[in-house]
């Protein structure tokens, strides 16, 4: 940990907006040189616990080039101001923004994080979250480092049994602040919250999200390969476990090296501004018991009933509601309706930056021409060039390649079954030529679906959680660059031993 850069290097990071508009810029400039193209698509049914499932996939081999009159492929440049429908480069962030539906896309993601913002303003500023949060730091004083790989286990099980990802920003909430009472930093809160759970998700066994999806589309039996993954699972999980102990002991005895210490000032003030005599009473006991009940009904009702951004939304909105109502009716820290209305209002603002730059992010999709298999876009192009550029390695260097697909992809389609339904109807013939398995072609695709999510800007699940985190974008990357690269490293270990294995 020696080597970790201090926050007060000399060297400014751009800021992520910056960095998504450079993005932008050169999906602009490459939409002149790569032509457009299009897939036909098919339904498959596969079966999961019993129960057949539908999909629309893409057909392998159907790839059309656009081509014009005079027989010459054609390319589709966004126009510089939007008109008529069309998208335009300098149109990306309104695109971006209203792109999508209540259920996802960016519309409804920046709606859900807007929305645990505002819930959230309500429950800190009853000040019985952050009061109860430093006693219980007291209690465990002696034991406190204890907690963090427990946390690790916990929210990297969720992502591999359910698909936890989203849910971490609501987590990161409590726990960013609780990392920097306990000595630590914000950065610690990401790592046992939002990293444990992608850890989870990328090297699952079960994700009805991303594995069930893919193996299905890969006409392989659902859930079957299950102990190497259960294997690599624990190994991943481990890796974590261990370097979150050793960073966060590096950071409690060298507070100024993280790169949070400027931002963490935010939840510093907030800590010295509660009340720490403040006795627990009734109305107390019942806001923490509302928040602990309500967060046990979001994990049953995304387990159980497959609850996503609306009904997550509104578990949060009412979590915050209630406990809002408690507090004015014991007249909990002087809150009134207009307190209430007023914190929600302020939670929301202050996640408002990390709502803006999920839009922009989107905007990158609108730039290649959106996701649509069977629209003429940059995207299916590049999608089919690259499984022709696969097809003439061995099985060794293919199954490597595939899985810097993937991970390559995933910047640009971030759902990971909407990339399964893309990627795996081309990925899993080209296994069969190169003679490694389809259950190797879905290793590759989730493991590559997973890790991207730690480090893209275009993860909505990501950038909500450093927003919440008030943690900059570019000292995410800063600080987890080689952690990433470790994580990309086991793989390719964990790919070729299953080669080498015969995985089926």
């Amino acid at each position: 940990m020696a080597n970790l850069s201090s926050a007060n290097k000399t060297v400014k990071m751009p800021d992520t907006m910056v960095i998504l508009f450079c993005v932008v810029f050169i999906v602009y400039l490459f939409s002149f040189l790569v032509p457009v193209g299009k897939f036909d698509t098919k339904q498959i049914d596969y079966q999961m616990n019993g129960v057949t499932k539908t999909k629309t996939v893409v057909v392998a081999n159907s790839y059309q080039e656009k081509i014009s009159a005079d027989g010459k492929p054609e390319y589709n440049p966004p126009q510089i101001f939007a008109s008529d429908g069309n998208a335009g480069f300098l149109n990306f962030v309104h695109d971006g923004i209203t792109s999508g539906n209540r259920g996802g896309g960016a519309v409804g993601v920046m709606a859900f994080i807007l929305i645990i913002g505002g819930a959230f303003g309500i429950i800190m500023r009853t000040g019985v979250i952050e009061a109860g949060m430093l006693k219980l730091i007291v209690k465990m004083k002696h034991r406190q480092i204890m907690m963090l790989p427990v946390m690790v286990f916990i929210f990297s099980l969720g992502g591999a049994v359910f698909g936890m990802g989203e849910e971490a920003i609501a987590f990161a909430l409590i726990l960013s602040p609780m990392m920097v009472a306990m000595g630590y930093d914000a950065i610690t809160g990401v790592l046992v919250t939002y990293l444990a759970t992608q850890v989870g998700f990328a090297t699952s066994w079960m994700n009805p999200f991303s594995v069930a999806i893919a193996q299905g589309i890969a006409n392989i039996p659902v859930l079957s390969g299950s102990m190497f993954r259960i294997v690599m699972w624990a190994f991943f999980t481990l890796s974590l476990m261990i370097f979150v102990t050793i960073y966060a002991r590096y950071i409690s005895k060298n507070p100024e090296k993280s790169l949070s210490y400027k931002t963490d000032d935010y939840f510093r003030k907030q800590l010295s501004d509660i009340d720490t005599t403040q006795q627990f009473g009734l109305a107390s006991w019942a806001i923490i018991g509302v928040l602990t009940s309500g967060m046990v009904w979001v994990v049953y009702g995304v387990v159980v009933y497959s609850y996503y951004i609306p009904e997550l939304s509104t578990q949060f909105f009412t979590m915050g509601l209630v406990i809002g109502l408690i507090a004015v009716i014991a007249n909990l820290n002087k809150m009134t309706f207009n307190e209430i209305a007023k914190s929600f209002k302020q939670g929301a603002s202050d996640l408002l930056p990390a709502a803006m730059v999920v839009g922009m992010a989107h905007g990158i999709i609108i730039m290649m021409g959106g996701t649509n298999p069977t629209d003429y876009t940059m995207l299916n192009t590049v999608l089919n060039k690259s499984a022709h550029l696969l097809s003439g390695l061995n099985e060794y260097f293919s199954t490597v390649a595939m899985f810097l697909f993937q991970s390559a992809f995933n910047i640009f389609v971030t759902s990971g079954s909407g990339q399964a339904a893309l990627t795996m109807p081309l990925m899993a013939p080209l296994s069969d030529l190169v003679g490694v398995g389809r259950q190797i072609a879905v290793l590759a695709f989730q493991l590559g679906d997973g890790w991207t999510h730690c480090i893209m800007p275009t993860s909505a699940a990501l950038m909500g959680t450093l927003g919440v985190a008030k943690i900059e974008y570019s000292s995410w990357v800063r600080f987890i660059f080689k952690f990433y690269l470790y994580l990309m490293s086991l793989s390719i270990v964990f790919l070729i031993i299953a080669v080498l294995i015969g995985y089926q």
